[in-house]
């Protein structure tokens, strides 16, 4: 029995409205940010160039070290409104300046998945190169560039639907580089079975969720997750409840199973009403650049 068939409440921290959260307050500061592109980075692991927007403080504090944030699906950015909401949070003190860097996708449906395994068409089977690329060479070289902070904890990897199964997986196997991972509109139906076969299961054929079940606790990983009530409307099990919230709650039941503490290490965001584009992914992103930089 997982999420809401348990007959435990997994919306422990629900956001009904979020109402224009990107009508932000009037700014304190004189704070603000710039991007820097890069457009020809080059990698061999995906065979391809990878244009990276750095978006960061316009001036650097001397001898500080700024957090750092991995987005992916960078091409969204705009739409998204990261750079927007980033600069309003730090100029009104909600959270510490930071460094985020969006790489824009290339092929989604191949470089974004389960580093460990395709899925039953095939799809991610570049996962393992693209978390190859992001860990070994896309974050040393912004730690050799900028004044990042080096420690993990300072690290946060997150995305929207594929981009957000990608960042989990990336953040779950790799805690040396990042302890904190995003999901909005998380992708975790990703399955090694079509759900048309009389064969299929929830329990045997997620890929994450098995992933997670057959995976060790990890001191300091935490996790912020977001649904919409309108993400979708396939609801495969017939149980009301649309298939997106249903994933997302059992991947939070297999996490507290792991040791994970709700509130401690995992947040959760269900917007009523909200969609899987980036206008409710932009309504959401103030809690989630809150919840990973706030100032405590």
């Amino acid at each position: 029995m997982y999420g809401r068939r348990s007959g435990i409440n997994f919306t422990f921290l629900i956001h009904t409205a979020l109402e224009e959260s990107t009508a932000f307050e009037t700014q304190t500061d004189t704070a603000t940010y710039r991007s820097d592109f890069y457009r020809d980075i080059y990698t061999k692991l995906l065979a391809r160039e990878v244009v990276v927007e750095v978006i960061r403080p316009s001036t650097w504090e001397p001898e500080k070290k700024y957090p750092l944030l991995i987005l992916n699906d960078g091409q969204d950015n705009e739409a998204v409104q990261v750079k927007a909401t980033v600069q309003q949070l730090a100029s009104t003190g909600q959270i510490h300046d930071v460094i985020v860097a969006g790489v824009t996708a290339g092929d989604r449906m191949q470089e974004y998945g389960v580093a460990a395994r395709a899925d039953f068409k095939n799809r991610g089977s570049k996962a393992k190169a693209y978390t190859k690329f992001v860990v070994t060479e896309l974050v040393p070289y912004l730690v050799y560039r900028y004044p990042i902070d080096p420690s993990p904890a300072q690290h946060a990897v997150a995305g929207y639907s594929l981009g957000g199964l990608s960042a989990l997986d990336i953040a779950i196997n790799h805690p040396e580089v990042f302890l904190k991972a995003g999901a909005f509109s998380g992708s975790f139906w990703w399955r090694k079975r079509d759900t048309a076969s009389r064969f299929y299961s929830d329990y045997r054929d997620r890929i994450m969720h098995q992933q997670i079940r057959r995976s060790r606790y990890k001191s300091g990983l935490t996790f912020w997750f977001q649904t919409g009530t309108r993400d979708e409307q396939s609801d495969r099990n017939k149980n009301g409840i649309i298939d997106s919230i249903d994933d997302t709650l059992d991947l939070i039941v297999e996490l507290t199973h792991k040791g994970y503490k709700p509130f401690r290490d995992i947040q959760y965001v269900e917007m009523e009403g909200g969609e899987h584009n980036p206008a409710t992914w932009a309504k959401a992103m103030p809690h989630f650049l809150t919840w990973a930089f706030g100032k405590k």
